[in-house]
Parts: structure tokens; C-alpha cells; sequence
């Protein structure tokens, strides 16, 4: 069983593979939480079409899972990589109800530092992996 306790990072960079077929069809303009960013994605307002792989901290994944949505009925796409956790509060009350989610084959392997501060490349998640999919809306939606 792997050491869950052990120091983790947040800075995972997305398969450039996985990123270019998203791309292909949802023509992004912007990411608010690229890789070693100097500029904190949950306080600026975001582009048209936005691909975001957020941090998968708890607290800062909410966050941005919290501002996609936010962003989506202001009429903007938000598409998201995110962990498979199907039984949390946040998936049931703005993911399920309010987004497209497409459930990835295998898991993804990223690039970026592991716990011994090695660079890795090819290094599968944790978790298993979904795509969701916040689509603009005009509806008065319930905001969290």
C-alpha cells in the first residue's frame, strides 16, 4: 500500500497527449493554474474556453472546481481534470448536476517531482481520472 502521509506536490504537469485531443476540440484560450504558475488563477477572471488541471489538494481543488462553475454560468467553458471521487459532497452538489464527465481509461500519468524531489515523467496518479465538463449556461443556478 502506498505512504499517503508522505510530502506530496501540487505541481503535476498534464500529458501533453491528453491536453492536445481536449484542445483539439474545445480550442482553449487559457489555464488558470498551469504548471509553476506565477499567478493565482482563483482571483483573475478567465478566458473563453479554459482547460484546468487544478492543484489536487483538497481545499485548493474545491476552490477551483467551485470557480469553473462560477465561470461557466457566465458563459464561459471550463473543462477540468480531476481524481475520480465519486462520494464527496462537492461532486454530488456541482459536478454530477451541472457538468459533462468523461471517465478516462487507466490513469493518467503525469509529469513532475515526486516525494524524493525527483523529476519523473510517466508517473500515474493516485486516483483514477475524469474529464468534467462545466458548459456556459444561462439558467439561475444555485451558487456555492
Amino acid at each position: 500500500m502506498k505512504n499517503r502521509n508522505l510530502n506530496n506536490h501540487d505541481n503535476w504537469k498534464t500529458p501533453k497527449e491528453l491536453y492536445d485531443k481536449l484542445n483539439e476540440e474545445f480550442n482553449f484560450d487559457f489555464d488558470p493554474c498551469p504548471l509553476n504558475s506565477t499567478f493565482d488563477g482563483l482571483s483573475i477572471k478567465w478566458g473563453t474556453s479554459n482547460f484546468i488541471n487544478p492543484p489536487y489538494s483538497r481545499i485548493l481543488k474545491e476552490q477551483f472546481i467551485r470557480k469553473a462553475y462560477q465561470e461557466s454560468l457566465s458563459g464561459k467553458i471550463c473543462v477540468m481534470l480531476l481524481p475520480v471521487s465519486t462520494s464527496t459532497k462537492i461532486f454530488h452538489e456541482i459536478i454530477l448536476p451541472n457538468c459533462e464527465i468523461r471517465f478516462l481509461k487507466g490513469r493518467v500519468k503525469f509529469e513532475g517531482i515526486n516525494t524524493f524531489g525527483e523529476k519523473v515523467i510517466n508517473k500515474c496518479g493516485m486516483h483514477d481520472s475524469m474529464i468534467c465538463i462545466f458548459k456556459p449556461t444561462n439558467k439561475n443556478k444555485k451558487e456555492f
